[in-house]
């Protein structure tokens, strides 16, 4: 548990109780939960003067991407990158606060890569009231998570213009990956969006228009993700079914080649069995040239056959000039 003060112009950090006793005092006081610890539990559950409905959002272990305003506060959630993405089954870790004049509360039970930002932010001085505090949460949110998703579509780019059916396998797993993060991300950003608008046009009174401007652009710049990510799984649908074609291109010239390996030597076999066989009256079977001539009058109609093929075009023949 963090708690951090903004008072009379100047940004601390201090220690949780601390932080709590100053609530009403300070300009802005904000407390960072762990939710995975018990005390943080505990303590939650003895604030009477948070809503109950609020405390119970801050500590659900399932939430998506949304604002209401309560009473003088609001309960806000948003999705962001995690700094240990093995740890958590979702592709964005969830972030919740409790936001009212002069105090924030945000928990998580994993660790935001935006946190970091923020924390450096309100040391600096740049963040003051809970306003400040919640829109740098999202600004630093669609900072770290916009390029993940144009990488998305770069990957996707290099992809179709390396379409080969050498790589094809290779190439299908690439775009299984990055299809199915898409529509991983997608699953929070586009709600992310609608939690930020609403937010912006909350009548929350420690919002100033400086804050809703900065809420509704990280807004507008979620809504360009959710289009760029449904691009994306629509493009990988795309591609993906490129390389199935390719596959079967490939599996229709291999079966075609053994086909017409098989109708050339399908005469030949004929050919040998008939004059293979173990009985008397084979036509020159003591003469000195007969096996030479079998084997050329053999070669003879398999070149025969395969010109066959060439000029029905099954087969290509030399390219022309």
């Amino acid at each position: 548990m963090r708690a951090f003060i903004y008072a009379d112009g100047d940004a601390t950090e201090t220690g949780f109780d601390s932080g709590i006793a100053r609530f009403g005092s300070a300009d802005l006081v904000w407390l960072h939960c762990d939710g995975r610890e018990a005390a943080v539990q505990t303590w939650l559950e003895a604030q009477d003067d948070i809503p109950e409905i609020a405390r119970a959002a801050l500590r659900a272990s399932e939430t998506r991407p949304r604002s209401d305003q309560i009473g003088k506060g609001a309960i806000i959630n948003m999705r962001g990158l995690g700094r240990t993405p093995d740890d958590d089954p979702d592709a964005l870790v969830s972030v919740r606060f409790w936001a009212e004049q002069g105090r924030v509360i945000s928990l998580s039970y994993r660790t935001p890569v935006a946190v970091d930002g923020v924390v450096g932010d309100f040391m600096e001085g740049a963040i003051r009231d809970p306003g400040d505090l919640i829109t740098a949460f999202a600004t630093r949110i669609t900072a770290t998570l916009d390029p993940e998703v144009a990488l998305l579509g770069d990957q996707l780019d290099d992809i179709e213009a390396s379409l080969s059916e050498n790589i094809a396998r290779e190439l299908r797993r690439r775009v299984s990956r990055i299809r199915a993060e898409a529509i991983a991300y997608r699953r929070f950003v586009a709600p992310q969006r609608t939690a930020l608008e609403n937010l912006a046009i909350s009548s929350c009174h420690w919002l100033d228009d400086h804050d809703r401007l900065h809420l509704r652009e990280a807004a507008d710049r979620f809504a360009r993700m959710a289009e760029e990510l449904e691009a994306v799984r629509e493009r990988a649908a795309i591609v993906h079914d490129e390389l199935t074609d390719l596959r079967g291109e490939l599996m229709d010239a291999r079966a075609l080649l053994l086909s017409i390996v098989a109708l050339i030597f399908l005469p030949l076999t004929f050919i040998t069995g008939l004059l293979g066989m173990n009985v008397d009256g084979i036509p020159y079977a003591h003469e000195p040239w007969s096996f030479w001539g079998v084997v050329g009058f053999c070669a003879f109609i398999g070149l025969a056959v395969l010109g066959w093929f060439v000029r029905a075009r099954w087969v290509r023949g030399k390219p022309s000039a």
